[in-house]
């Protein structure tokens, strides 16, 4: 006996039958589809990175099996993906950088001064679980350079001010903004809250 047909080949040794089977070809999975879809990927990878390292500390509510990129990608994959064009582009406006039950704080404003980005909040002091001792992270990235982190406690006002100094930036520098809330032993984290640009005032 000795044949081949699919992937299986028979014959005879020794005067025994044998059957054995051969690997079919393999392709490289490349639709455009998938194409797509390992574009979107590496722009959340990519996200990640240029955070520097601030997201392994605002995610600390994730499982304990999970580590912050896990958690960072399931949050904004596919979700903060712009997929309307014919490449994806990556949304920042619903970019996930922090996410626990903490309280926030809420965006009022944003001026831009000779010395660099002044933001304004509401505290939300006097809210159930708000403690004067939380500490209001701003992440501010400039395009071509590295992630900085601007922090203030919430205080006891209603109102608080996180300053960004950064002389000589324009709104044009400013590639994102988020402000989000830890708790004093970082163990707790609020959701970020996107900056939008437009919302940037000149002093």
């Amino acid at each position: 006996m000795r044949k081949s047909y699919a992937n299986v080949n028979t014959y005879t040794h020794k005067g025994q039958n044998v059957i054995s089977a051969k690997a079919f070809n393999r392709k490289d999975a490349n639709t455009n589809a998938q194409q797509f879809h390992r574009a979107s990927f590496k722009l959340v990878v990519d996200a990640f990175t240029a955070l520097g390292g601030y997201a392994e500390k605002s995610f600390p509510q994730r499982n304990i099996k999970q580590s912050a990129y896990n958690v960072f990608m399931a949050a904004n994959l596919p979700n903060a993906i712009d997929s309307t064009g014919d490449v994806p582009l990556l949304d920042y406006s619903k970019l996930v950088v922090a996410k626990g039950s903490m309280l926030g704080v809420e965006f009022e404003s944003a001026t831009l001064g000779a010395e660099g980005i002044v933001l304004q909040c509401r505290s939300l002091i006097g809210y159930p679980k708000a403690f004067a001792h939380d500490e209001v992270v701003a992440l501010v990235k400039r395009a071509g350079r590295a992630v900085k982190a601007f922090s203030t406690v919430r205080g006891d006002d209603e109102t608080l001010q996180i300053e960004i100094a950064m002389p000589g930036i324009s709104k044009d520098d400013v590639e994102f903004i988020y402000v989000y809330v830890l708790s004093k032993d970082g163990s707790k984290a609020s959701n970020s809250i996107y900056v939008q640009l437009t919302s940037l005032r000149y002093k």
